[in-house]
């Protein structure tokens, strides 16, 4: 079985209206889990987002009503904004928050989500 939390390959968050997010990280939630979306760190409002329910399947998965599948070629404008993610950060410094999982998830259970 795949662990979604491990698998380091793009994301794409897909729900039932048919709104998509692009998933730049990912963390275990007590209800579910959380995603973030690239440049999650610089918006006022962190673009980070709870799914709720247990986490199904080995690819695509289902977290409630939510769809989270990888990334494909089909997926353009996605791809464009995943490849200019990972340009990004590649120039930011070893030392950036967004190469620090201990600081994500610090950040991340600092948050609330509204139900």
């Amino acid at each position: 079985m795949v662990d979604i939390f491990t698998l380091t390959a793009p994301l794409l968050v897909r729900y039932p209206d048919g709104e998509q997010h692009l998933v730049a990280d990912k963390f275990k939630h007590p209800v579910g889990m959380v995603y973030a979306e690239p440049f999650w760190l610089e918006s006022e409002l962190p673009a980070a987002y709870i799914l709720k329910g247990e986490i199904k399947g080995e690819g695509p998965w289902k977290v409630g009503d939510v769809i989270v599948r990888l990334l494909n070629c089909g997926d353009t404008e996605q791809s464009m904004q995943w490849a200019q993610w990972q340009q990004y950060l590649l120039s930011c410094s070893e030392q950036h928050a967004y190469h620090d999982m201990e600081l994500k998830q610090s950040i991340i259970n600092n948050m609330s989500f509204p139900d």
